[in-house]
């Protein structure tokens, strides 16, 4: 009977060590190496979108928490972060576990409460002038990135966060002040893919923008003329503008299939959809060559 009850005992012993060691290695830690991107702006005449983050907060058992560590603020001009460009923000270590939000502190003011002499967060003119970027009303809260990452314990994941410039700065109706909204998606970097390649059949005084929609989600509604405060093609994942030598390259994208949505511009600012790629597929840490030719859609 006391040799039955001595091995119990180890037994029990080695049950409650074992679950400390399982529930300290879940209570422990991670690193996250968080960076920004940007896909371009469609506009004409805007050289930069300046931001500048004063603090950063993740979603944690219902409440956002500070991260401690980010030394702001930094500013950047977005348009500098376009076609897998990025900037890494810093390195934090949080909790191990599984987060689907970030939520990123802008100095910026609020539309409606005057101007802002000396702007955090501004667009810049190829004429060389700027404007402030406002704040909609109870914005100050900050602007959520959405997007499920895991971070491991004693290890680390590298995650981008894409503000999506096209989507996020628009013009306020009859004060024609510009307003930021931002878009932003949060990618796991070894699980995302790009599309890229060559236009050929771009005409002169052309600008050719492509779009990329999850497939079967483009209607063509989305082409419409945008409402005050919203944005053409406001489903598309990301986009890019075709350079002059008729390259283009978008970058960040999870894995899965896409329809190319590519779109003309005239000089007149005149939008005219192409023609679309179907199922264009796209594999983790893998870039998907798609060349178009524009004389194919005629």
């Amino acid at each position: 009977m006391k040799r039955t009850l001595y091995f119990l005992a180890i037994a029990l012993t080695l049950i409650v060590y074992g679950a400390c060691e399982k529930s300290d290695s879940i209570s422990g830690k991670g690193t996250l190496n968080l960076s920004i991107t940007d896909a371009p702006i469609d506009t004409d005449g805007i050289t930069g979108v300046y931001i500048s983050i004063i603090g950063i907060q993740y979603h944690n058992n219902n409440d956002w928490v500070t991260v401690e560590d980010f030394e702001g603020p930094k500013t950047y001009n977005l348009l500098d972060l376009t076609r897998g460009t990025s900037d890494l923000l810093g390195s934090f270590e949080l909790s191990a576990g599984t987060y689907t939000q970030i939520r990123f502190l802008l100095d910026m003011p609020t539309y409606g409460q005057g101007n802002h002499s000396n702007p955090g967060c501004y667009l810049e003119f190829e004429d060389g002038s700027t404007e402030p970027l406002f704040v909609p009303s109870g914005g100050q809260t900050g602007y959520k990135a959405v997007g499920s990452f895991h971070v491991p314990v004693n290890g680390e994941v590298d995650v981008t966060a894409d503000f999506d410039v096209r989507k996020s700065v628009v013009k306020a109706g009859i004060s024609g002040k510009y307003i930021l909204k931002p878009t932003i998606r949060l990618v796991v970097n070894n699980e995302a893919g790009k599309i890229k390649g060559d236009i050929t059949g771009i005409e002169e005084n052309r600008t050719v923008v492509v779009y990329a929609y999850e497939t079967g989600t483009y209607t063509e509604s989305e082409a419409d003329e945008p409402a005050e405060e919203a944005t053409r093609f406001p489903n598309a994942v990301s986009s890019d503008v075709a350079d002059e030598a008729g390259h283009y390259h978008i970058a960040y994208l999870a894995e899965g299939t896409y329809d190319l949505v590519v779109v003309i511009v005239d000089e007149n600012e005149a939008v005219t959809v192409a023609g679309i790629i179907q199922d264009v597929e796209v594999e983790s840490r893998k870039a998907t060559i798609q060349n178009i030719d524009l004389n194919s859609f005629e």
